[in-house]
């Protein structure tokens, strides 16, 4: 329970944080991903400031087995660029670039019933979906492959 409990706040927390950063907002964020237009630079600030967090936090988190509520730390150990983070970080960067959202100020603009946001998280779910039911497929093909 008190993982739950800790997992509704540290999501609590960053919603709110969303919010007021302005990541929330797609004009603000198109704003700062549009270099040949009027750019906003303020969220380089907010991601600057978030990366700086995260090192300090995957720093200690690296020298533990447990969490600080004895889950197991399961950090990720994968080095090598493929085709698939690249072809996936591209498709990131291309639907943030459109809509505005990423997943995070996706869900949190949903909570305000945007339009832009229902139809975003919509697409973000069917997009889910689709890479779930492809995985399900070659990992099918490749367990026949083996066999």
């Amino acid at each position: 329970m008190p993982l739950v409990i800790a997992s509704l706040l540290s999501g609590l927390v960053f919603g709110l944080g969303l919010i007021v950063s302005g990541m929330a907002n797609p004009a603000k964020v198109l704003g700062f991903l549009d270099l040949a237009g009027p750019w906003n630079p303020s969220l380089a600030f907010v991601m600057g400031g978030a990366v700086g967090v995260s090192a300090v936090a995957f720093m200690f988190a690296r020298r533990r087995k447990l969490s600080l509520l004895g889950a197991p730390v399961a950090l990720p150990t994968a080095r090598r660029l493929d085709r698939r983070l690249i072809g996936g970080s591209l498709l990131f960067g291309i639907g943030w670039g459109i809509a505005g959202f990423c997943p995070g100020p996706g869900l949190v603009s949903l909570g305000t019933g945007e339009f832009k946001a229902v139809v975003f998280v919509g697409a973000m779910l069917l997009g889910m979906g689709l890479f779930e039911l492809l995985e399900r497929r070659r990992a099918r093909r490749l367990a026949l492959a083996v066999a």
